[in-house]
């Protein structure tokens, strides 16, 4: 009994260590995963996490660990004995993990369990704020017709809740699938301490990104802000460098803006710009970033565009603000709302960010010169 307590101490002090040196919410979590799962951690053939989304009232997978079929378990298993890989290697991995995941992890990450009492074992974990031993074939008679637990082809498992503070936050489901070690109540206790340690690290992870989040958020637009924006695109050219891909990116200036500011006034100046935003982002819909670059002017970097489908995007973009009905719109010289947008594209027009956006300006310039309520690409002469 004595060696086990030093055995589980010494892994909570690692694994506290390596939740420290960290805020990256996907790292905590493979962090927590490996811990659980790893021969000098809690030792489990798999463990997944799933956290609460508040808004939504819904439980989401958001990450699994550990193999998918036998023959993968008998290879990474082998290789870890045979290269004598420690806990502190394994959890050094994170970087090869987010290069591609594992079937186990894209069946986690599809998986959304309603919050309600009906709706099976994870989602009771979470309401009672309790844990579930699912050990025997007695007590899976009661949760074989779970779809959540099929799909994950689960037999005998614990589910534990993550705690933080005072609140149930998410829990974790980890199982023997393949060596069909029998899961004690020694493994249950531990398992359960890790996991209130767990949570709170998770909680910490998370008001981090949010603080980070409203930082890098303009607050009238819910937009990326313009200091977003440069590091963002600094980083999405890094990646098209590595990848040897084009980035195109769009700016875009609101037609007659003052003209409708100073008629209108302020107030409703503000409202233009926030519906503008929400059309830009829902008619984008995830091809790229939406920022606010500044005043009444946005940017759209699309990273692996080209400039050809980059002014289709443009062009879509455009016709969806001309075709909205936007309030007091009649007091503008064409009786409607409309933008002007400017293209350049990586590696065609430029190379670094600082040219690259020059070039977009120009690009804009040149529809506003030439009439307005239109998009221009960028063409060298």
């Amino acid at each position: 009994m004595l060696d086990r307590i030093r055995a589980e101490l010494t892994i909570f002090y690692e694994i506290g260590n390596a939740m420290r040196s960290t805020l990256n919410l996907d790292e905590i979590l493979f962090i927590i995963l490996t811990g659980v799962t790893s021969h000098e951690g809690l030792g489990f053939n798999r463990a997944v996490l799933f956290l609460v989304n508040e808004e939504e009232n819904v439980i989401e997978g958001k990450m699994g660990i550990g193999p998918h079929s036998e023959e993968e378990a008998g290879r990474i298993w082998g290789r870890i004995a045979s290269e004598q890989l420690t806990l502190e290697d394994l959890i050094s991995a994170y970087s090869f993990y987010k290069k591609g995941s594992s079937e186990l992890d894209k069946i986690v990450r599809s998986i959304r369990v309603p919050l309600r009492e009906d709706a099976g074992v994870l989602a009771m974990t979470v309401l009672e704020g309790m844990s579930f031993e699912i050990t025997n074939e007695s007590t899976r008679k009661n949760i074989e017709t779970d779809p959540v637990l099929k799909s994950l082809k689960t037999q005998y498992f614990v589910t534990v809740p993550l705690r933080a503070k005072d609140k149930v936050i998410g829990l974790i489901l980890a199982d023997n699938i393949f060596t069909k070690k029998p899961i004690g109540k020694d493994d249950i206790r531990t398992l359960t301490m890790f996991a209130n340690h767990a949570g709170l690290a998770i909680e910490n992870s998370r008001l981090y990104e949010e603080t980070v989040h409203q930082a890098n958020t303009d607050m009238l637009t819910r937009l990326w802000n313009h200091g977003y924006f440069q590091y963002s695109l600094t980083e999405d050219l890094k990646k098209a460098y590595e990848s040897r891909k084009p980035l195109s990116l769009i700016m875009f200036d609101i037609d007659n803006f003052k003209n409708y500011n100073d008629t209108l006034g302020h107030q409703m100046g503000d409202q233009l710009l926030r519906d503008v935003a929400r059309i830009l982002k829902a008619t984008c819909d995830g091809k790229g970033t939406v920022s606010r670059y500044g005043g009444e002017e946005f940017a759209v970097v699309l990273p692996g565009i080209s400039k050809d489908p980059a002014y289709q995007i443009g062009e879509v973009l455009r016709q969806a603000i001309e075709g909205f009905q936007f309030k007091g719109q009649e007091v503008q010289p064409t009786k409607n709302l409309t933008l002007s947008a400017g293209i350049a594209t990586y590696p065609e027009d430029a190379l670094d960010k600082e040219k690259l956006i020059y070039l977009a300006d120009m690009a804009l310039y040149e529809a506003k010169r030439t009439g307005k309520n239109r998009v221009c690409v960028y063409r060298s002469k």
